[in-house]
């Protein structure tokens, strides 16, 4: 009779501890580094241009049991990435975790669009979500521990929207981008995902936080409303947990089903609205 194989053993799994979110002074960002925060980490909180938010986002950071690190990074000149994640890597003796959720958009048609809006949501959005992804990555691979990297993209990394050139052009360029980093790291033992939100009750979509649940009926949503900043963290942070390790490559939708609806959608619509942002 032949030996039973012994049961083949489980990877090492893998602990988020010295971890950076980008724009995390509200909305994903705040939610992210707060979700990512334990006893014994270290979470690094970066702003553009609210740094009572980002101290309020330290704040509930710390009273997690978290040490906390903020920087301003201003990502229209996209290689601030680099150098703001070395600064991180050096206070925090290292990087094992990166979240990108900095991001900013436009509500302007292609015909009227001019080029220094195109070339300033596309630097944020993409060219400087690459810096703070390689600079990352790099520090991963030298440490050899493994990592993790996921990148806030969008529905629109899928869909198209009226108004967003630059936006969707960056989150599909980031949401592939997303996918060659994850070929390419994988040898390390670093994932890179994305995680695309619908329509979330952020500052972003001028909803300021908002309870979710109140006065926001959404009838193209199947799921009738609008998502909680929470709710894309928490998918978020488990992508950047231990259980998530065969989780590489992947583009999360976190919508309520938006992505579903196709030509639900487009079938349904009353009126030409939809042509103007």
């Amino acid at each position: 009779m032949s030996a039973t194989p012994a049961p083949t053993e489980r990877p090492a799994a893998f602990e988020p501890t010295r971890i950076i979110v980008t724009g995390a002074d509200s909305g994903i960002g705040r939610a992210t580094a707060v979700a990512l925060a334990a006893p014994g980490r270290q979470v690094a909180v970066t702003w553009h241009e609210d740094e009572p938010g980002a101290q309020a986002t330290a704040e509930e950071v710390r009273a997690a049991g978290a040490t906390a690190h903020v920087r301003r990074l201003d990502l229209s000149e996209p290689r601030n990435g680099t150098a703001v994640v070395d600064e991180l890597a050096e206070a925090m003796g290292g990087v094992d975790t990166l979240v990108m959720s900095s991001g900013t958009g436009s509500s302007t048609l292609l015909l009227e669009m001019d080029w220094s809006t195109w070339r300033d949501v596309v630097a944020v959005d993409l060219d400087g979500a690459f810096c703070c992804l390689q600079a990352a990555a790099r520090h991963m691979v030298a440490a050899g521990n493994g990592g993790r990297i996921v990148a806030i993209t969008s529905v629109h990394e899928h869909a198209p929207r009226v108004g967003a050139g630059p936006y969707c052009a960056a989150k599909g360029g980031l949401g592939l981008l997303v996918k060659v980093a994850a070929l390419e790291l994988a040898e390390h033992g670093i994932t890179v995902n994305a995680v695309a939100p619908g329509e979330i009750a952020t500052p972003m979509t001028g909803q300021e936080d908002e309870s979710v649940l109140e006065d926001k009926y959404r009838p193209g949503i199947p799921v009738a409303r609008p998502g909680d900043a929470r709710e894309i963290a928490a998918t978020v942070a488990f992508l950047c947990g231990p259980d998530a390790g065969y989780v590489n490559g992947a583009s999360w939708a976190v919508d309520g089903g938006m992505l579903t609806m196709g030509p639900m959608a487009g079938s349904h619509l009353t009126s030409d609205d939809w042509r103007r942002p």
